[in-house]
């Protein structure tokens, strides 16, 4: 099956066409803004690239965040019209959190009793979500700031993921760091996987976003 993944709830714009669980073709630019005005026109170089049409596309998985408040909208919209368009296409979303969690899944020597993800915010706060050493979440996705998110990782070996990870790490935690992955976004591939194995599961999640809290917003004076 054919299935086309793509990411604009972040820091980049990223696409990649999967056969089954192989990656065909893929891209990713790193943009703080106009990731909506790229992803189209990127969709179909690659599409064009590896001779496939719309009509050959069997799947549609989207990154439903939490990242900036367009980015979530635009990349959601996307997929449901795409979906509008090809009826009997299937439609998938995949939250960043499952999404970047799959990377230790494929290296079981960095999983730690306690495993957490964390997304950049752009704010003095992060997103995050914590998994025990079967990958299983143990938390609710969340935002927090880092003492609170700290005060629930104290006392184990702790593995981190994510493009927050970084700006976390930036002063001395107390921790006992187990595995380290500083990620610059989200791998597109993995978003691709999961909703493959969505798939495979006949588990489809239907794209809503991940909205964990209230957009900023301002008025103009």
């Amino acid at each position: 099956m054919y299935n086309l993944a793509f990411d604009t709830t972040a820091n980049a714009c990223s696409i990649v066409l999967m056969e089954d669980d192989k990656v065909l073709d893929k891209f990713s630019q790193s943009m703080d803004f106009g990731q909506a005005e790229v992803l189209i026109p990127q969709i179909k170089n690659i599409m064009q690239a590896q001779n496939i049409s719309f009509d050959d596309l069997d799947m549609i998985t989207v990154c439903t965040g939490p990242g900036s408040f367009t980015g979530v909208r635009s990349s959601i919209s996307a997929a449901r019209a795409f979906g509008l368009a090809k009826p009997d296409i299937k439609i998938c979303g995949v939250n960043a959190f499952d999404a970047y969690i799959v990377s230790l899944a494929f290296s079981p020597s960095e999983i730690a009793p306690l495993n957490v993800v964390l997304i950049e915010t752009k704010r003095e706060d992060f997103y995050y979500q914590i998994f025990d050493e079967n990958l299983k979440a143990i938390t609710e996705p969340s935002t927090g700031m880092r003492d609170e998110i700290i005060a629930q990782l104290r006392n184990k070996k702790v593995s981190m993921i994510g493009d927050g990870v970084e700006r976390f790490l930036s002063s001395p935690s107390g921790l006992s760091l187990h595995s380290i992955r500083m990620e610059n976004a989200l791998p597109i591939e993995n978003v691709g996987l999961c909703g493959y194995k969505q798939y495979m599961r006949k588990r489809i999640d239907y794209p809503k976003p991940v909205y964990l809290r209230a957009p900023d917003v301002c008025i103009k004076k």
